[in-house]
């Protein structure tokens, strides 16, 4: 019976998936009939030229790029909180998105304090993508150096806190001697963006996400034992300091490169876990990391859609849509004071 409820749910959850990712494409500031909008995709013929060109340029690859950092971001929150066992860590507590985002200050703030050296960022759309791959790989290095120098996995979390505070004042210290346009840039990059990729940067972003989700696989069973502590996890024989290493390796993996193509995007990874345990009332990761991804993926196009604003020009900064949709969710676990874990 367990069973068929659960096929029951991730039927139902498929289906809006598939339905919220058709409904996301047609949402925009030029009004496109359902019916072009289908032959678009499937071959068909399309009234205008233009509106094939919006489809499939720019309206499917944000689709598409809603769908990868929603499932992604949530996967990263639930190896989170079942590694640390704490109801409010999130894909960001290991400081990886800061390093990002310090990766990306230096590029855009840095001119003011460097030279001409940082005036690169100009150049081409990757500059970007690969300043904040290299900011995160930084502090992804520091973090598992780290996690080989503690035992207490508690103190890799305070560490990777402490990382995020000293980029952040780092990032203060580049903003302060930096020009208003600068400042400009870069806060708009903080605002998050899911609509900016070429599809030559969604195949690289799909390739780096199929890879942390294969790894994300290998890690199942160590993920269940580790919910009853590594005591427990040791005593089934798993090796702890091992599996732990390659799920903080995951998590960098995914929300390195989530944050270097679309910005750092808040609260999805925190609360979409929540939501799936809810829903499922499981603890078992065989369950919650296909619940996590797919319910991720659902809320993020969501977000977008109300993002976008439908019939109008203007688009909302998508990090303020996923703050209000995940803050009163981690407001509300809070006061509720029960279980955060099945």
């Amino acid at each position: 019976m367990e069973n068929k409820s659960y096929a029951k749910h991730f039927l139902f959850l498929s289906i809006s998936l598939v339905v919220l990712f058709f409904l996301n494409i047609s949402f925009g500031s030029v009004s496109i009939p359902f019916k072009d909008i289908f032959n678009s995709l499937f071959g068909g013929n399309v009234t205008k030229e233009s509106w094939e060109t919006i489809i499939i340029n720019f309206r499917v690859p944000k689709a598409i790029t809603a769908v990868l950092v929603g499932s992604g971001l949530s996967i990263c929150g639930l190896l989170m909180q079942t590694l640390f066992r704490n109801p409010l860590a999130g894909p960001f507590v290991l400081g990886i998105s800061s390093g990002a985002s310090l990766g990306v200050a230096i590029l855009i703030l840095g001119s003011s304090v460097f030279g001409g050296v940082f005036l690169i960022s100009s150049i081409s759309n990757w500059s970007l993508p690969i300043a904040a791959s290299l900011g995160a790989f930084l502090v992804l290095s520091a973090v598992i150096i780290a996690a080989n120098k503690v035992r207490n996995t508690m103190s890799i979390l305070i560490i990777g806190l402490m990382f995020g505070s000293l980029t952040s004042a780092v990032i203060s210290v580049l903003a302060y001697f930096s020009e208003a346009a600068q400042i400009q840039q870069y806060l708009f990059w903080s605002f998050g963006s899911l609509g900016n990729l070429t599809w030559n940067e969604i195949t690289v972003f799909t390739i780096i996400y199929c890879i942390g989700i294969l790894g994300t696989i290998t890690v199942i069973k160590p993920l269940n034992s580790f919910l009853l502590g590594e005591n427990y996890a040791k005593s089934l024989g798993v090796n702890v300091k091992k599996s732990r290493n390659i799920i903080l390796l995951i998590t960098s993996i995914l929300t390195g490169v989530i944050t270097a193509f679309s910005g750092p995007i808040a609260f999805v990874g925190l609360a979409v876990p929540h939501i799936a345990r809810m829903l499922f009332t499981s603890s078992n990761h065989k369950i919650l990391l296909p619940a996590v991804a797919i319910i991720g993926a659902i809320v993020l196009l969501i977000c977008d859609a109300i993002a976008q604003m439908p019939t109008s020009e203007f688009t909302l900064p998508i990090n303020a849509i996923t703050s209000l949709f995940g803050a009163p969710i981690v407001i509300w676990l809070l006061i509720r004071k029960k279980r955060l874990f099945v």
